[in-house]
């Protein structure tokens, strides 16, 4: 009933919303929902979760995109991607792994020396696993500066285009640089480690996974263009696909073990390719309904799924003012000091101060972090108490971190937004 007011006036979205409620509902206010008493399956519904509202708001951001975005855009987004976290690679530790690495591990190394420095009971490697939870932007806490009042009121469209896009690709890269620390963690040999991870990482599936989705959007598209000429479909059916092709396309990809979110991605953008999609979707406000809907439950489940009695760990090494300062740290230097370098090079950033906002705000941490973190602990041993070695540390360790700089950027996020 008060939903325009606290949206609109006071630009708090459903983000920190359903967080708080979550919050609210969870084991440790009320206790009426808590997904931790699951037992074994808690972790199995948590990917699953949010893997269904990560791909639908993957999917979207592709279809919302204007036409051959992807293509005009290539070389702004291949900056933002890549060398954005290709800076301060000196305050890693120097072990000859890294090293060896150093040219293709760019993403994360700021992360990697930050984690490690603050939590010396976990090694590089682990610090690299966490790392990689961090590393994507989120395309859904993401929204509250590309979509709304406060962004049309004060975000310039290049910049809300280049960031949805950002998000919406670098959440897929992050698979790349989780498998590389889980394959050095549970592989005795570097060598290969670093050869599975070229081979299935990357060639497998990111590679296998963008072309797979890029097919299913051109397939659809035809598909759909021709079901429209023949008076086969309606304007109904075209806005159904939102949720419909996004699902197909995840369950696929998932099946046969590719990267599912640039599959969702890369198949929203091939469907819209030619505009005919967008034509057929314009001022419909069906799929923003089930994004917001999607967006609500899944922050309430996480912010009942919040492990708040993991962040005073000593056990583990954990102390909430190490966790602060990771956040802080973060927040800072993840992605504005290379921003600052670089946006000469980008042509949607015109000044330092566009460069300024989109290196703070494009920080966003949320879903894409908790599907990561859930995602690398399938692949890690149940911890025993405690731990006995550094992966069963890891596995100890990863999501009280994960989870505590996702809230800690929710809070931040809505802050600064407010405040402007």
């Amino acid at each position: 009933m008060i939903s325009l007011l606290v949206k609109e006036k006071l630009y708090i979205n459903e983000v920190v919303l359903g967080t708080g409620f979550g919050v609210i509902i969870g084991p440790y206010v009320a206790n009426v929902f808590n997904p931790r008493s699951w037992g074994s399956e808690e972790n199995t519904i948590t990917l699953e979760v949010m893997r269904i509202v990560l791909a639908t708001g993957l999917f979207a951001v592709g279809v919302e995109l204007p036409c051959a975005y992807m293509k005009e855009h290539a070389k702004s987004l291949l900056i933002m991607v890549v060398p954005t976290m290709a800076f301060g690679w000196v305050l890693v530790s120097g072990k000859y792994l890294f090293l060896t690495l150093s040219l293709v591990l760019t993403f994360v190394n700021r992360i990697v020396a930050i984690v490690h420095f603050l939590f010396p009971h976990l090694d590089e490697i682990s610090a690299l696993c966490i790392a990689a939870c961090l590393t994507p932007t989120d395309p859904v806490t993401c929204a509250a500066i590309t979509r709304g009042k406060f962004a049309t009121r004060h975000v310039p469209v290049e910049i809300r285009r280049i960031l949805s896009a950002e998000s919406a690709a670098n959440d897929g890269l992050a698979y790349p640089f989780l498998t590389i620390a889980l394959y050095l963690t549970v592989e005795t040999s570097t060598r290969v480690a670093i050869g599975k991870w070229f081979l299935i990482g990357w060639l497998y599936q990111v590679i296998l996974g963008t072309v797979l989705g890029a097919i299913f959007g051109v397939l659809f598209s035809k598909l759909m263009k021709l079901s429209h000429r023949n008076g086969f479909i309606d304007r109904d059916s075209y806005i159904a696909q939102y949720l419909a092709l996004s699902i197909f396309t995840i369950g696929v990809a998932s099946t046969i073990g590719v990267d599912d979110l640039l599959a969702s991605f890369a198949a929203g953008c091939a469907i819209s390719w030619d505009g005919h999609f967008n034509v057929q979707t314009a001022d419909d406000s069906f799929s923003s309904v089930i994004d917001y809907v999607l967006n609500c439950g899944c922050f309430i489940y996480i912010g009942a799924w919040l492990p708040f009695n993991s962040y005073d760990s000593p056990e583990l090494g954990l102390t909430p003012w190490r966790l602060v300062v990771l956040m802080i740290a973060i927040l800072v230097l993840r992605r504005i000091p290379p921003l600052l370098l670089l946006y000469r090079f980008i042509p949607e950033i015109a000044s330092w101060k566009e460069a300024v906002f989109s290196g703070h705000f494009g920080t966003s941490m949320g879903v894409s972090a908790v599907f990561v973190s859930a995602l690398a602990l399938t692949r890690l041993p149940v911890p025993a108490t405690p731990p006995a070695n550094q992966a069963q540390m890891l596995a100890a360790s990863i999501q009280p971190i994960v989870s505590f700089i996702v809230l800690g950027s929710i809070i931040v996020r809505t802050w600064l937004i407010a405040s402007l």
